[in-house]
């Protein structure tokens, strides 16, 4: 299985203050990747440089075989990278429909996933669609950010923390999502995880970090669960 996303070398962090430091990851085309690790190892920090949303210090970012560190995020957003960023951030003034709407504007061509798959696969979307993003449960407006990104046909979707402080239930749902998405879809999906049961259920690889770098990483059945647990609690 190739990879479509390559984290090679890198580091970044804010301002003076280094996060990542020469981190290497590979993101496998059509696989879940899970990004794991306590609070403040980097995670975050990862994804956003991955996105185009924080810069390099020094290493490369490679997408789909084209060197991309140079780009910012609109650039790689057009080249297939969509974002579910942490704290959801839709739109909470627009309604559910419009959220969408958003996204969708921005592609340009207008050509992104078709509202009928969306509902299918985040059935509150199609329920809610008029009501306002504000107006939504956590766990509802979590549904509506994956939808979002979504919407614009990305072939990398990379979420941040998917499953913070939703219940249980939703948690489930966006689990079955996101297995149908890699599955039916082919899509490659990176998720940045705090807890290690639901990413050992969705994902077909895993990376673990610590103190800026990634420490573990391989498939999800290679990993002996409690070396990985020990990163994530020590």
């Amino acid at each position: 299985m190739s990879a479509i996303l390559e984290a090679r070398g890198l580091s970044a962090g804010y301002g003076p203050t280094r996060v990542l430091s020469d981190v290497d990851l590979e993101v496998h085309e059509g696989g879940i990747t899970a990004v794991l690790g306590r609070n403040g190892v980097g995670k975050t920090t990862l994804m956003k440089a991955l996105v185009g949303l924080l810069p390099a210090l020094s290493g490369k970012v490679v997408l789909r075989g084209q060197d991309v560190t140079a780009k910012g995020a609109d650039h790689r957003a057009r080249s297939g990278i969509g974002l579910v960023p942490q704290g959801r951030e839709i739109f909470p003034r627009l309604t559910v429909e419009e959220n969408l709407q958003v996204a969708l504007d921005a592609r340009g061509d207008r050509k992104g996933i078709p509202w009928d798959r969306i509902v299918e696969l985040f059935p509150v979307v199609g329920q809610m669609r008029k009501r306002l993003g504000g107006n939504l449960s956590g766990g509802q407006q979590q549904q509506l950010a994956i939808a979002r990104a979504l919407t614009g046909d990305p072939k990398v979707l990379v979420l941040d923390e998917p499953t913070e402080g939703i219940q249980p239930n939703i948690v489930d749902d966006i689990q079955a999502s996101l297995r149908r998405l890699r599955d039916e879809g082919g899509m490659t999906i990176v998720l940045v995880e705090q807890y290690l049961d639901f990413a050992l259920e969705v994902a077909d690889h895993l990376a673990v970090m610590d103190r800026g770098s990634v420490v573990l990483s391989g498939p999800s059945g290679s990993l002996d669960p409690e070396m990985v647990r020990r990163h994530l609690t020590i």
